[in-house]
């Protein structure tokens, strides 16, 4: 087709994998079902006489469909195997469950010999970020051990942080947003250790104390 790229965004890891057997496994296949029209071509001609089956469907036409997709099948796994033409972008989040299918995924991309050199973390919550709740912060911990192990795992990887935001990025123009993240490493609104960040630091504290004397008069 005339395109420059197509990008497959695939299913979960096991469907994914089970999807890149597909092609070896259906050529094996029919090379076992060509071998045992050898051995058997007599008799399927014969069956397919007796029950009256015209020429589109006989023995002739049916093996020169077989041998027509084994040839696609052959063109699709040479091309998966060349890293000129295909490559596969494991996309993933910084949580063990995640890290653990990436690793999978990567070891068995090296098995079926197709490229993969890219990791994308999704839904990074960045430590100099506007975090202020204890949540928060005990998931950026959380994240960062996990970042760490992708990082050792994968160090000759060309590794993205995305951002997790806090809305939905739904649309062609928020997705052309977004899609910066991809050329631009992800800058805090304001960085850590500037009187900018003391003074956003002093205004919330400031208003979590208001709130909270509002809340004790009520009790009152």
């Amino acid at each position: 087709m005339d395109y420059s790229c197509i990008v497959f965004d695939t299913a979960p890891t096991g469907h994914t994998l089970r999807l890149l057997q597909f092609p070896a496994t259906l050529e094996k296949g029919l090379v076992k079902v060509m071998s045992l029209k050898s051995k058997f071509g007599g008799l399927l001609s014969q069956v397919t006489r007796l029950f009256g089956i015209d020429d589109e469907f006989g023995e002739d036409a049916l093996v020169g469909r077989l041998e027509g997709l084994k040839e696609v099948i052959e063109q699709v796994n040479e091309q998966f195997e060349d890293p000129d033409l295909t490559t596969f972008i494991c996309v993933c989040i910084p949580e063990f469950l995640s890290l653990y299918e990436t690793e999978r995924l990567v070891q068995e991309l090296t098995k079926f010999e197709i490229d993969t050199h890219n990791v994308i973390i999704n839904q990074v919550i960045f430590d100099n970020d506007e975090v202020e709740s204890k949540l928060l912060k005990a998931r950026v911990r959380m994240q960062q051990k996990y970042l760490d192990q992708f990082y050792m795992l994968y160090d000759d990887f060309h590794i993205t942080k995305l951002p997790l935001l806090p809305e939905e990025v739904t649309g062609v123009e928020a997705l052309k947003t977004f899609s910066q993240h991809f050329l631009t490493p992800h800058e805090p609104a304001i960085a850590r250790g500037t009187k900018e960040e003391l003074e956003r630091r002093i205004s919330a504290l400031k208003k979590h104390v208001s709130d909270t004397e509002d809340e004790l008069e009520k009790l009152r």
